[in-house]
C-alpha cells in the first residue's frame, strides 16, 4: 500500500517536471561599473549598471558573463526553471530512496537455527 502512494507521488511529481531546454545555472547580479576617466557619469560617482550571469564550476573556477538589459526577464526565467527542476528531480530521488526500503508490510522471514 505505501509502496502504491509512493509510486503514484512519483508519477505526479515527474508528469509536472518542466522539461524545457531553456533552464541556466547560476545567479544573476547587478554591479556597478565606474570609467577611470572622462565619463561625467561615473565622475559624479553614479557609474553604470550591469547584469551579470555568474557561473561555478568544480576547482573553485567562477565564470561571469554579461547581460543585456533587455534579456533580464528572460534569464531569470531560465533560472527559475533550473531551480524547479532541481527541485523535482530531488524529491523524486528521496521518493526513489523510499522504494528501494524493504516492505514494511511485509513479514519478515526469521531463519531457522539449527
Amino acid at each position: 500500500m505505501i509502496r502504491d502512494r509512493t509510486l503514484e507521488a512519483r508519477r505526479k511529481l515527474v508528469s509536472k517536471l518542466p522539461i524545457t531546454g531553456e533552464i541556466l545555472r547560476g545567479s544573476l547580479l547587478k554591479r556597478v561599473v565606474r570609467h577611470s576617466k572622462g565619463c561625467p557619469k561615473c565622475e559624479r560617482g553614479e557609474g553604470h549598471q550591469v547584469c551579470v550571469l555568474t557561473v561555478s564550476y568544480p576547482g573553485g573556477r567562477t565564470r561571469q558573463l554579461s547581460v543585456r538589459r533587455e534579456r533580464v526577464p528572460e534569464i531569470r526565467q531560465w533560472l527559475s526553471n533550473y531551480r524547479e527542476l532541481k527541485a523535482a528531480i530531488e524529491a523524486i530521488c528521496e521518493l526513489n530512496h523510499h522504494l528501494l526500503r524493504p516492505d514494511e508490510a511485509a513479514p519478515k522471514r526469521r531463519r531457522k537455527r539449527t
